[in-house]
């Protein structure tokens, strides 16, 4: 940004303080991306050549107790992402994705993680309503064999915290799943370098599942197709090139300069291959939806060979189906949100090409992956105008608390460097920032200065408003996550429920949280 351009926001937050939500709302605008794009240095395979792969699900080790018990193993391993290069990427279980964890709603999950990695992890579930000893504070680091303990010799510096929970080797995560079955994901939130950890591969899919659900008739079995798309560039060895200070990923924090606004790639994946084509019948299939990247905003469309767009059927959001589906031309995902979503390939013509794009990408991130529609073929599914009636009820008027934060860059230090603020503050795990009463409902108003999607650790929320008007279409149902544009504000509706303890929110730009754009949330 321009010096002019941070002047402007900046009278942007001071309207929003002096005036309310309006003030901003005519600021407000939508460039296609916050950040700097890496370009790799190893020739691109041509799109739709590679066939799109389906994360395997894991099995648990045991199912006693009226738990379910997985075990993964965090390691480093060599994969062929690109046809004919070898790149080298930290993993859950060996693969990228990591393996993805089917569960039934109310049926407690055990994950045993254990790391064989060079460096400290945390597993956080996003999206998890879990207890606060299993959600992934970034200070509750697994460390791997030989790590020095704080303060003694060869210690890498991190940040004081005197209720940090360390483990050696291994940690169990545990997951009530008392929650309506949706899309959640998992992936590393280490303090300070949860950006290049989930760019070198740390990161899985999560379904919980309920009868409720399954009754609908909606697409399944080979019909539901769950797509993590994350964007990445190559260096000349076929390594993951991203920008590091420190590539040891051990003492140094952050990112060079022109890529603290947030890390872009030139090689979009799916499923972890670039530009993936799959066969589909001429039917109707359920998308699950996750922008894993790191700081790329996609803008979806589906267009058939001849240019025509196929509608994007919304059935449900972060935390699960909406109450009734809502059709879009096209669909605006910011990092870390996830979209359920049914296409009906019924119309498009046999051995035709169905392509989505990435309305908001130029040269190699205007593609996405393709669909190639192989025959036709019976279709049972449907689309049901109810999908759902145990969304929560909260009013405005319900609220106890109204707060207010403002999301924007800044000077964090003694140094003076820059960084990423919420409230005029970086992050500081050892500060009380906010603090909740359980079952408490609560109004939050947030405001950007770039883009920013905002996560709620425990909680779902209803995106109330933004800029002042009434929400977008695909603001609909529970949403755990919510995109802020440059200069918008918007107004989120939570109750906070489920558990006691420490938790957080965050920009989920994974390098904005890693330079500071996290607060603290006690819930008492």
């Amino acid at each position: 940004m321009t010096r002019r351009q941070v002047l402007a926001v900046g009278g942007a937050l001071g309207a929003l303080a002096a005036g309310g939500l309006t003030a901003a709302a005519g600021l407000s605008r939508r460039p296609a991306v916050t950040g700097a794009e890496l370009r790799s240095a190893v020739p691109l395979p041509p799109p739709f050549t590679t066939p799109l792969p389906l994360p395997t699900v894991l099995r648990p080790v045991a199912t006693t107790g009226g738990t379910d018990r997985y075990e993964i193993v965090q390691r480093e391993t060599t994969a062929e992402i690109l046809p004919g290069v070898a790149t080298r990427l930290w993993t859950y279980g060996g693969t990228f994705p990591g393996p993805t964890i089917e569960s039934r709603r109310g049926r407690p999950v055990t994950v045993t993680h254990r790391n064989e990695l060079p460096v400290p992890t945390v597993v956080h579930l996003h999206g998890g309503r879990t207890p606060a000893e299993s959600d992934g504070y970034p200070t509750d680091l697994v460390t791997p064999k030989d790590w020095p303990a704080p303060g003694t010799h060869g210690a890498p510096h991190t940040m004081h915290d005197p209720r940090a929970v360390r483990t050696a080797l291994t940690r169990d995560y545990t997951f009530p799943l008392d929650q309506r079955p949706a899309l959640l994901w998992y992936h590393d939130h280490r303090m300070d370098f949860t950006a290049p950890a989930i760019w070198r591969g740390l990161a899985g899919l999560h379904i919980v599942r309920d009868d409720a659900e399954e009754a609908l008739g909606l697409p399944a079995g080979p019909r539901e197709l769950p797509l993590m798309i994350t964007d990445r560039a190559f260096a000349a060895d076929g390594s993951l090139d991203y920008p590091s200070l420190d590539p040891t990923l051990r003492s140094h924090p952050g990112v060079h300069e022109p890529y603290l606004a947030g890390v872009l790639g030139d090689v979009v994946l799916v499923n972890g291959a670039p530009w993936p084509v799959h066969e589909v019948d001429a039917a109707r299939y359920r998308l699950r939806v996750l922008n894993a990247s790191n700081a790329r905003h996609y803008d979806l469309a589906l267009v058939d060979g001849d240019g025509r767009g196929l509608p994007l059927v919304q059935i449900g959001s972060d935390q699960g189906l909406l109450a009734a589906p809502v059709t879009h031309g096209s669909l605006p995902v910011a990092p870390a949100e996830r979209y359920d979503l049914v296409v009906d390939f019924a119309h498009a013509p046999v051995g035709g090409l169905v392509r989505l794009v990435n309305r908001l990408g130029t040269g190699h991130t205007r593609d996405v992956m393709a669909f190639r529609v192989a025959r036709k073929a019976p279709d049972p599914s449907r689309v049901p105008g109810t999908l759902s009636t145990d969304l929560p009820t909260w009013r405005r008027q319900d609220a106890v608390h109204v707060r207010d934060f403002g999301f924007r860059a800044g000077r964090t230090g003694e140094d003076g460097g820059h960084g990423w603020l919420i409230g005029g503050r970086p992050f500081d795990p050892a500060r009380p920032d906010v603090r909740v009463r359980l079952g408490d409902v609560e109004l939050w108003r947030l405001v950007a200065d770039v883009h920013h999607p905002v996560h709620l650790h425990l909680t779902g929320f209803r995106i109330l408003s933004r800029g002042g008007r009434p929400p977008l279409p695909h603001d609909a149902g529970l949403k755990d996550t919510v995109s802020l544009r440059p200069g918008e504000s918007a107004e989120l509706l939570t109750r906070w429920d489920g558990y006691r303890g420490r938790y957080l929110f965050h920009c989920h730009n994974a390098e904005h949280e890693d330079m500071g754009m996290m607060a603290n949330l006690e819930v008492v």
